[in-house]
């Protein structure tokens, strides 16, 4: 059986989050690259790409920006909006960037997408290849989750009904042996059908772990951030722990 993140994120998760729209993507995109203080062109990686929301919008920024997702069928959606080419977009996986040795001036990874992976090793590589692939004093920013804000905040269950489509969205929450987790089941409810179901799960990394690991792979950070906003990053109250930092020698 395939892994979870090679089922999930296909035509069925543009469903499940087209309510991520793209003015706020612009709007957090513009507000988090400042913070890396990048000069106009600077050459951008955004790994996990998916709908391309935020590499485009850091192309429309000015930046030089290359797109990279394990999924072709958000790939060919992040395509679909790019009519202008502004982007390059490369299928490729996270833990062996497709990329020569210091391409890249700076590498962004959004919205969660770290931590997929059941073998520690394999989150670990995605953070040795980032340092890999970026330039000396090269920058990074890691935008995940705060494990403990999860934790007490948690939303069990919850569902909706996609206007479009009628389609009937249950998501079921849960944490356990150190993951949060999310089903997801779709289907009719007028029809009786077999719904399509899917399991979407993330390592409850905490900042410790990724001190010690980025440390390990020369990577340093040197700030760090609660939410969008850029407020100080508060263990207890902060939603987001969002992580920037150098490459170091």
């Amino acid at each position: 059986m395939k892994p979870w993140y090679e089922q999930s994120f296909g035509s069925d998760y543009m469903l499940v989050y087209k309510h991520r729209d793209w003015e706020n993507a612009n709007k957090e995109a513009s507000k988090m690259i400042a913070w890396l203080e990048l000069a106009e062109g600077s050459h951008v990686l955004d790994i996990g790409c998916g709908m391309g929301r935020h590499s485009l919008a850091l192309a429309n920024l000015g930046y030089t920006v290359t797109g990279m997702d394990l999924s072709t069928t958000l790939l060919d959606e992040a395509h679909r909006h790019d009519e202008d080419g502004l982007v390059e977009w490369v299928k490729g996986d996270m833990r062996e960037l497709p990329f020569e040795a210091e391409r890249f001036d700076a590498t962004v990874n959004l919205f969660t997408s770290f931590g997929y992976f059941t073998a520690e090793e394999d989150n670990v590589s995605v953070l040795r290849h980032i340092r890999r692939v970026l330039r000396i004093d090269g920058c990074f920013l890691i935008d995940f989750l705060n494990p403990i804000y999860v934790a007490q905040t948690l939303v069990p269950q919850s569902e909706r009904i996609d206007e479009e489509t009628g389609l009937l969205i249950q998501e079921a929450r849960s944490i356990a042996n150190g993951w949060v987790q999310k089903g997801i089941s779709i289907f009719n409810p007028d029809k009786e059908e077999k719904p399509r179901q899917y399991l979407e799960q993330v390592r409850l990394y905490n900042l410790d772990w990724f001190e010690n690991n980025l440390d390990a792979c020369s990577l340093r950070i040197d700030k760090l951030y609660g939410n969008y906003d850029g407020s100080k990053y508060d263990p207890e109250a902060s939603p987001r722990m969002i992580m920037t930092g150098r490459a170091k020698r």
